[in-house]
């Protein structure tokens, strides 16, 4: 008597299998990257405060006003204009609080660009200076936002700043 033949699980199964795997392990992959993201971008605890629309960057440093306690500066120091990929010397000065920490998250304000975040250090003048990054987009314009983080024994305080980065096209 002639069983029929049986596939293998060799044969049939495992490419399968294996398939499913790597499926399983990019959608996990996604959902950690998801979390991970959220939880670096937590701002409900920072009370924001956002600078004057006549600010501008690549001109010059534009202040924001932390209500009553004093208020922050920011200056990005750019050879001209603001420009992608290039070194980005920035500086923010604090007045009226005393500041344990400062960032600089740059972030796009209308397209999902990753958060690029830089701490900066305390330099000897009380002002914090580290170097920032404006990453490339694709579009020929890109509006950005910098915000700027300040850590106090009272809690986060932000100022929020927004410019523009056109591409040099040849």
């Amino acid at each position: 008597m002639n069983l029929p033949s049986l596939p293998s699980l060799r044969s049939s199964g495992l490419p399968t299998l294996r398939l499913l795997a790597v499926a399983t392990l990019v959608a996990l992959s996604t959902a950690l990257w998801y979390l991970v993201s959220h939880q670096l971008r937590d701002e409900s605890d920072i009370e924001w405060f956002s600078a004057s629309p006549s600010c501008d960057l690549h001109r010059a440093s534009c202040k924001v006003t932390l209500g009553e306690r004093g208020f922050l500066e920011l200056e990005a120091t750019a050879d001209g204009r603001i420009q992608a990929l290039e070194p980005l010397p920035l500086t923010v000065a604090v007045e009226g609080i005393d500041a344990s920490s400062v960032r600089v998250d740059l972030v796009g304000r209308d397209m999902d660009m990753g958060l690029h975040r830089f701490p900066l250090e305390r330099q000897a003048d009380g002002r914090f200076h580290g170097e920032g990054q404006v990453p490339i987009c694709t579009e020929a314009r890109m509006d950005w936002q910098a915000r700027v983080v300040v850590e106090t024994s009272d809690g986060r305080l932000g100022g929020r700043f927004d410019f523009t980065v056109e591409r040099n096209t040849p």
